[in-house]
């Protein structure tokens, strides 16, 4: 008998996040080692924003990238911007090029590093801009810091840029972002001053997005137009074993998604990513990944760069990444909850609440304000977040209600209504003494949470909840500071007005924030934001300002949104408008390339398949002609309910095909509501009756991957 000797595999040993975290970015700790005292301390200043840049100093820092960036494997550099399309966009532009007596030679100088202009004449404009006016500028955006990222061969030097059309026109979301930011901190400086921190030398908001994902076996996938081209499925009917047992959320991650998860946190931690948690969300196949929190403006640059990372790697592990919102019908849809904060340049966050008198009041200030500024403009809110996915997400399956309100908590929600007292200090936690012995005691939080909010207020940070899985979070991020902004602004007007005559401060800000709150009070439901006693309620209140989608979309050039925004500095009133058509054009799209994938799926596969089918049973049934056969009745009645089926659904698609043609000729805005008013309803129609046909098809007919099939991550 023929012995094999066995040797033992040896395990290959991944670098530890320790060891490569941050390695393909040029940060603080890269600069000071590339760049003499002198030019690193007038780069930081220019971070800060304490001076501008000059050309000399971006000449000495572009060679130092350059270098270090070719050290590391980059061929290529490119100014990287968010275009308003929600994605990322790229030029790249090599390092190497031949000389004038044709040697390679590198180049990159300052004036590169600083500008670029990429043909902007095919991004969105919203019709503001012709296609022969093709000169767009990118502008290295100093306060967020370059990375590589890697491929096969070589690696490109992304510059986090904004992007801006020949006129000054921001054509991206990171320049109102920006702006917005800015006119959060300046403001929110000024009311720290009259608390007397004077010493506070910046403010920043802190992000942190909890991004929300479907994977599936590609192979699978790919046998689905839907999700090849709409990113969710059109038809399919429900599986028995969906999510009804409650067993996945937080449960053993898959060894297939963890390899991918575990890939995917590697190569983010080069690009100086922590992601913080990883789990199992509650619908079949659907998981999560939660970043560490960052300031908001390089937490947005992250969130793109943690989906591109994912969907790369999606590739490479056979995967098909799902970020649609709803990508199943019935089952729990994908969301992106944006946890916002302040935090000030001496480390305090300004939403924490504190048993120290003094600084209580502060963090009761800043949040009436945000109150205030949500209760005021809570449309902006709705329409940061109106989405073709969130058409289908909002409103049930733990996903929010497409009405803003804000919850508190009933610790906080108790300390507001007992201002006159002179206690303002929320009550100690105590601990919560579970009995055991073995056990340690646990720390409650003040109050439960509310998973219907869509704004809640979680302890140190306000969590917004309705943005969707697909988003980038720049614009929900934009509005949000500068609603906060202006609630800031009103807190320190009033403490202003009433400090005129006099008073203690903390009584004199106290008496703002009551007033804050009074005036803002509408904004506020602890209950179930699901029942329809709150939507009824809301109704009262005056909180619902748009009934369907493209009516919260609208809600951008509401008169008073459009003051506020322009008033801090945020969008001029063309700027919004074009906002506002852009989006309403993306909108319509989406939709439109669903209607068209729909229509197609029908008569290329549905259609043919229940023929296929009728023909079977036909046969079959001739089959036991002059047989004495009672019993077939049911069986004739199974046929001719195919045949129904099918004829119906060849009415439904002619139908459908008569609606895009009569939406070809609708301006934007009407045929944005024909389609939610009119198509998306016979879309629906039409789903049932594929799903319906779909559980009386035999499998080896049925023409695409069924759910059953679609959500099993096995080989």
């Amino acid at each position: 008998m023929l012995i094999l000797e066995v040797f033992p595999i040896e395990a290959r040993r991944y670098p530890t996040i320790r060891e490569i975290f941050g390695s393909m970015v040029f940060d603080r700790r890269v600069m000071k080692e590339k760049l003499n005292q002198d030019v690193y301390e007038r780069l930081v200043a220019a971070m800060e924003g304490r001076q501008k840049l000059d050309a000399g100093v971006a000449d000495i820092v572009a060679m130092a990238m350059r270098d270090w960036a070719v050290a590391h494997g980059a061929t290529h550099w490119a100014h990287w911007f968010h275009p308003q399309t929600e994605l990322t966009a790229e030029k790249h532009q090599a390092f190497t090029v031949a000389g004038s007596e044709g040697t390679p030679i590198e180049v990159f100088r300052g004036s590169d590093l600083m500008q670029g202009e990429p043909d902007a004449s095919s991004f969105p404009s919203a019709g503001k801009r012709s296609t022969f006016e093709a000169r767009g500028y990118s502008a290295w955006d100093i306060s967020s810091p370059a990375f590589i990222v890697k491929s096969a061969k070589g690696g490109t030097l992304c510059i986090p840029s904004v992007f801006l059309s020949c006129d000054g026109t921001p054509l991206d979301l990171k320049t109102p972002l920006l702006r917005a930011l800015d006119a959060l901190e300046s403001r929110s400086l000024k009311l720290l001053k009259l608390f007397g921190r004077r010493g506070v030398r910046g403010v920043r908001m802190t992000v942190g997005a909890e991004q929300e994902f479907f994977l599936l076996d590609r192979p699978r996938a790919q046998g689905r137009p839907d999700i090849r081209f709409c990113g969710r499925t059109l038809i399919g009917a429900q599986p028995a074993k969906d999510q009804k047992l409650d067993h996945h959320y937080l449960g053993a991650i898959p060894p297939r998604v963890l390899s991918y998860m575990e890939d995917v946190e590697r190569d983010l931690a080069r690009l100086g990513i922590s992601v913080a948690t990883r789990h199992n969300e509650v619908a079949r196949c659907q998981f999560e990944f939660a970043p560490l929190f960052s300031d908001a403006n390089t937490a947005c640059d992250q969130n793109q760069i943690l989906m591109e990372t994912m969907r790369k790697l999606a590739r490479q592990h056979d995967l098909r990444l799902l970020f649609h919102e709803k990508p199943f019908q019935g089952m729990n849809g994908s969301g992106k909850h944006v946890n916002l904060s302040l935090m000030d340049s001496e480390g305090v966050n300004l939403l924490k609440p504190s048993h120290g008198h003094r600084r209580n009041v502060v963090f009761l200030t800043f949040l009436a304000a945000a109150v205030l500024g949500i209760s005021e403009y809570h449309g902006l809110l709705h329409a940061a977040t109106a989405t073709a996915g969130n058409l289908f997400r909002l409103g049930g399956h733990e996903a929010p209600p497409s009405i803003i309100s804000v919850y508190l908590g009933s610790a906080l929600t108790d300390l507001l209504s007992r201002l006159d007292q002179a206690d303002v200090s929320l009550p100690d936690r105590g601990l919560m003494d579970l009995g055991l012995a073995k056990l340690p005691a646990i720390i409650p939080f003040d109050s439960d949470r509310n998973r219907t909010a869509p704004v809640a207020f979680t302890g140190d940070k306000f969590e917004f909840r309705a943005p969707g899985a697909s988003q980038s979070i720049a614009l929900p991020v934009t509005m949000f500071a500068s609603i906060w902004a202006w609630g800031v602004q009103q807190l320190t007007e009033m403490i202003e007005a009433r400090s005129a005559g006099g008073g203690d401060p903390v009584d004199v800000a106290l008496d703002a924030v009551k007033e804050a709150v009074r005036r803002g009070g509408k904004i506020l439901f602890e209950g179930d934001a699901y029942s329809h006693e709150w939507h009824g309620e809301a109704r009262r209140r005056g909180l619902i300002q748009a009934e369907t989608l493209p009516g919260k979309i609208d809600l951008l050039l509401l008169p008073e949104n459009r003051r506020m925004l322009d008033e801090l500095g945020v969008f001029r009133a063309h700027e919004l408008e074009a906002l506002h058509d852009i989006r309403m054009e993306s909108f319509v799209r989406a939709l439109e390339i669903e209607v068209a994938i729909l229509y197609d799926m029908l008569w290329e596969g549905v259609l043919p398949a229940i023929s296929r089918q009728l023909v079977l049973e036909k046969n079959s049934l001739s089959a036991l002609d002059g047989m004495d056969f009672q019993e077939a009745a049911p069986w004739r009645e199974y046929i001719l309910d195919l045949g129904r089926t099918k004829a119906l659904l060849i009415a439904d698609a002619h139908r459908l095909n008569e609606l895009r043609g009569r939406m070809a000729e609708l301006p934007v805005r009407e045929r944005a509501d024909f389609l939610v008013g009119t198509v998306v309803p016979l879309m629906e129609t039409i789903r049932g009756r594929c799903d319906a046909a779909e559980l009386n098809i035999a499998a080896d007919i049925w023409p695409y991957p069924i759910s059953r099939n679609l959500l099993s991550l096995s080989v």
